[in-house]
Formats: C-alpha cells, sequence, structure tokens
C-alpha cells in the first residue's frame, strides 16, 4: 500500500502546485531566465489537482532554484547581509539628533499608532479599492476619517459589490473592549517575547524556533506559512525562503520588523536584526522590505522630518533594488510637485489591487506607506487614512503608517478616537500572551531599549 499526501484538503499557501503562475510572475520579476519554460508552467497551473500536478510542480520548483539571472538585468538585488551592505548608500542617512520628544510617548506613539491604524484598515483588508470608495462614499466617510462600522456597508453596495462579508469582521462597532488579534501586531508582540528568550543576538534559528513555540500554523499566512512548513520538513534558513515559495518577495517580513526598531536608535542594528528575521521566509526584495521598514523606525527616535527618516530607511537597503529606486522615484515626484492623487494613482497604473501578486507585494505597499507619510506631512489620523483607504494590503499600511508616525512624534499626536474604543488593550494569538496591556508593552519596550543599548 502507498501512503499519498492529499494536498487538496490544505491551503494554497502550503501547496506549490496551486500557485505555479504566481511562481512564473515571481521569477520574471527577480529577473530569472525563464521564459523559455512559460508553455510548462502553463501546462502544468492547467493540470487537475492531485499527486501528478504536485510532482511536476516539485520538479519545476527544482529548476526555479537552478534557474539563472537574464543578462543585462537591471538591478542587483543579494539576499545575504553581506551582498546587502556592499550596496546601500549610506550617506542618506543623516545623524543629527534633533527629536524633543520623551522616550516613552514615543514608544507609547509606536505602539498604539500601529494598533489603531491596524484597526483602521482591518474590516476592509482584502477588498478591492472600488469596493472600498464605494463604502466610504455611501457613509459619507469619503475621504476615509475615522474607524469603519458594519453597517457602512449598506444593502445596495454589498450586492453591488459582493462585500456583505466585510459586516462580519471586526468593524469598531463589533469589538468588545480591546483591539482583535492581528498578523500585524502578533509579530510585534512576539519579537517582544523572541528578546525575552534569544535576547538581541538572536539567529534565524532562533526566529523559526519562537514560531514554533508561539503560534500555531494557522496564524501564518502566505511565505511565513511556507516557511513554516519547510522548517518543520527539516529545512533550515535561508532555504526555507527559498523550497517552493513563490510569495518570498511578499509583504509579510514588512510587517514583522517594528519592534527591531522600537528598541535602538541605530538604523543599522535595526536591519541587522530585521534581516536575520526576514531571511527565513523572504528574499530580496521581501527582505528589504523588512529592513526598510526596522530602519525607517530606529531613525523616527531622533529625526523629526519624514524625508530624512524614510532615506535613513534606504540607506540599509541596496541601492539598485527594484524597491530602492521605486522608492526613490516616489520621493523625487514629490519633490517636483506632483499631486497627492496623482502620486497614488502611479502607484495604482503600475501595480494591480485586484490582483493578488500585485495586492500582496512588497513594493506596491511599500509605496504606499511612503507616499502616506510624505503627503501626510506628520498628521496621524491624515497619514493612517490616506494609506487605508488606497486599498492594497490596508490593516497592513495603515499599521506600518501609524507605528512611524507614532514614534517620529509620540502619543500624543494621536487622537483619542482612535485610541478610545480599545481600552489600552490587545489580544493576540501569542500563547501565554493572549490578551495584553498596552502599556505593559511600552514598558518591556523601554526595559529591552535600556538593556540591549547599553
Amino acid at each position: 500500500m502507498k501512503i499519498k499526501p492529499q494536498s487538496n484538503m490544505f491551503s494554497s499557501w502550503e501547496v506549490y502546485s496551486k500557485e505555479i503562475n504566481t511562481e512564473y510572475r515571481q521569477c520574471l520579476e527577480e529577473g530569472l531566465d525563464v521564459e523559455g519554460y512559460q508553455d510548462l508552467f502553463t501546462a502544468i497551473a492547467k493540470m487537475p489537482e492531485g499527486e501528478k500536478k504536485d510532482e511536476f510542480a516539485a520538479l519545476l520548483g527544482d529548476l526555479v532554484l537552478e534557474l539563472p539571472t537574464k543578462e543585462g538585468y537591471e538591478y542587483i538585488e543579494p539576499s545575504d547581509l553581506d551582498g546587502i551592505r556592499a550596496q546601500r548608500n549610506l550617506e542618506l542617512y543623516k545623524k543629527e539628533n534633533t527629536s524633543k520628544t520623551d522616550l516613552k510617548k514615543k514608544i507609547a506613539g509606536a505602539w498604539y499608532g500601529r494598533i489603531c491604524g491596524c484597526l483602521l484598515g482591518k474590516p476592509i483588508e482584502c477588498a478591492w479599492t472600488r469596493t472600498i470608495h464605494a463604502i466610504l462614499k455611501s457613509s459619507g466617510n469619503f475621504p476615509l476619517s475615522r474607524y469603519i462600522k458594519s453597517t457602512d456597508v449598506t444593502d445596495e453596495v454589498a450586492e453591488k459589490y459582493n462585500c456583505a462579508w466585510i459586516r462580519t469582521r471586526p468593524c469598531i462597532d463589533k469589538i468588545s473592549d480591546c483591539a482583535p488579534f492581528d498578523d500585524d501586531t502578533n509579530y510585534t508582540v512576539m519579537a517582544q517575547c523572541m528578546l525575552d528568550d534569544y535576547g538581541d543576538t538572536f539567529t534565524p534559528r532562533d526566529v523559526m524556533e519562537t514560531w514554533i513555540k508561539y503560534q500555531g500554523r494557522n496564524a501564518y499566512c502566505t511565505a511565513e506559512r511556507v516557511a513554516y512548513r519547510n522548517y518543520l520538513m527539516h529545512y533550515m534558513p535561508p532555504d526555507t525562503a527559498l523550497f517552493q515559495n513563490p510569495y518570498r518577495e511578499w509583504i509579510g517580513a514588512q510587517i514583522r520588523g517594528d519592534y527591531y526598531g522600537y528598541i535602538t536608535a541605530d538604523p543599522e542594528k535595526a536591519a541587522d536584526m530585521a534581516w536575520r528575521d526576514a531571511s527565513i521566509s523572504h528574499v530580496k526584495n521581501g527582505i528589504y522590505g523588512e529592513m526598510f521598514i526596522s530602519a525607517m523606525l530606529a531613525c523616527a527616535h531622533t529625526l523629526e522630518n519624514i524625508e530624512d527618516v524614510i532615506y535613513g530607511g534606504l540607506s540599509q537597503i541596496p541601492q539598485n533594488s527594484r524597491l530602492y529606486v521605486q522608492i526613490n522615484e516616489l520621493i523625487n515626484d514629490y519633490k517636483n510637485g506632483t499631486s497627492q492623487e496623482d502620486a497614488f494613482n502611479k502607484i495604482h497604473s503600475r501595480y494591480n489591487n485586484e490582483n493578488g501578486h500585485d495586492w500582496c507585494h512588497t513594493i506596491s505597499n511599500a509605496l504606499i506607506v511612503v507616499a502616506s507619510l510624505l503627503y501626510g506631512k506628520g498628521d496621524y489620523s491624515k497619514s493612517i487614512c490616506m494609506a487605508v483607504e488606497t486599498g492594497f494590503d490596508t490593516d497592513c499600511n495603515g499599521a506600518t503608517v501609524g507605528s512611524i508616525i507614532g514614534m517620529m512624534y509620540g502619543i500624543d499626536i494621536i487622537d483619542e478616537r482612535w485610541t478610545a474604543p480599545i481600552n489600552g488593550k490587545l489580544e493576540t494569538q501569542i500563547l501565554g500572551h493572549e490578551k495584553v496591556s498596552i502599556d505593559s508593552l511600552v514598558e518591556k519596550t523601554l526595559t529591552h531599549i535600556e538593556k540591549f543599548n547599553s
């Protein structure tokens, strides 16, 4: 008797054969010499689900690992830390200590900024931009200026856009006495737990062990679910990021790096920790996204000019990468007078929010974060609303923008209309930390700052 796996019983995040078309798109964007195999990708994608499709897809996955980069590819995108550091433009980072905001207020601002920004975008996560705009306009909340209610989804909009499901999400009128759990906040709390367990010299494998210890499999998505699966199959980092992982440049790592920026004002140190975290599940721009956000938050300890913070983040990633080039282009457009509307339209023209790969990619969402920081001009409410109403990964971008603005200017910049409904508490999926006081998270962060920067 032959025992066979039942891959049809699992999500596409765990079954490589279900995402072969995503793999092909990913290979193209990485500049891999894959075009000659397009017919093979298409043929396997069309096969019925089952053992044979899995077998052919596995062979194709092995082939992908051996593909060379096309001659003339214009980007230089290493995944190893030494290679990344060799491609940086460190002159972008300004070290002046200009902030006058109390450190505790900054850390409180970062935590509340992240949690509230996440909650703003959470009800409409996975909704397309046209659906989001229809909901906001029909409820008199466009431009977005408040939390979304389940009653904002009218019967007419629900029927036209097939979005009645939003009413069942954690809208502000559906939550109880605290902020609901979300992966964007789970990872921040879990990083704090990992620093308790391993200190700031943790290894990539320590990150994987932390994942196993503190969260069940279903708490992970896309590249993280793949890495989790791969580690349980005895692959070690960085192979956990490489084996049958079509999501290797998606946003997952970019949402995991905030805490490393919370605990140090040194962008290189923050980016180093972010690399160790990201390399278990991502490559290239997937890694750079986490390093960029972590480094920005480190810069936000001391810098109060948003452009300086963004440049500080860019100083830690390869200057010939797609992420760097497109963010730099966005900054230059902003400096040359491009309007907010045109800036966001340009992102939408480059990335299709109704395509899963574009919707969840590191670069598309990083561009939204940067545009919201630039055009929000330090206004917390305006910045998180801008990040959410444009679509793509709404809760991730609201959380990241809120975290950075909160760190830069402190808790006092966040209006009570955002903080009051959560009553200073957060739910998580972290074992042993299912409901936590935000004040306790702030105090632990301050302890880590003192411990790891002495």
